[in-house]
């Protein structure tokens, strides 16, 4: 199981409540491009609308650029592929205030590309900067273990 793109920043900005594996709909060469580790998770969200999920501002940049279609849009929305119980809890659950929907992890199983997405709630300045002290603290108490 190896994984192409990780949204570093994502367990730093929200509290990760549950998550979810969703396959993605993509063209081949996004795929390549992908494998090849030329895509962006930074900023992108799930959006769940008439029963469909939708992965909207990740960005995968042309596998090769002068054999790319001239129509590519490496922005654009990508549909994911859920079952339909967990297509009614994440419209159920997303549609509550402050609760939002985030992709984690892009990674394979088997031969297929998946996307680890997670129902979050976006923490606030103070539970960041707990986040740093214990980080922190949890380095420091690892120096010192280690320099005895």
């Amino acid at each position: 199981m190896a994984t192409y793109i990780s949204n570093r920043k994502v367990r730093f900005d929200y509290e990760l409540l549950e998550t979810f594996e969703a396959g993605l709909v993509l063209a081949g060469h996004e795929v390549k491009s992908i494998r090849a580790g030329k895509a962006k998770l930074d900023g992108a969200h799930v959006v769940v609308r008439g029963g469909e999920a939708y992965l909207v501002g990740a960005t995968i940049a042309p596998y090769q650029p002068p054999n790319t279609p001239d129509d590519y849009e490496p922005d654009r929305t990508r549909k994911l592929l859920l079952n339909k119980k967990e297509l009614a809890e994440l419209e159920r659950e997303g549609e509550q205030a402050g609760l939002t929907i985030v992709p984690i992890r892009c990674y394979t199983s088997g031969q297929k590309l998946k996307l680890e997405i997670a129902l979050a709630r976006g923490k606030k300045k103070t539970d960041k900067r707990e986040t740093i002290k214990k980080r922190e603290s949890k380095r420091n108490i690892d120096r010192l273990i280690k320099s005895q």
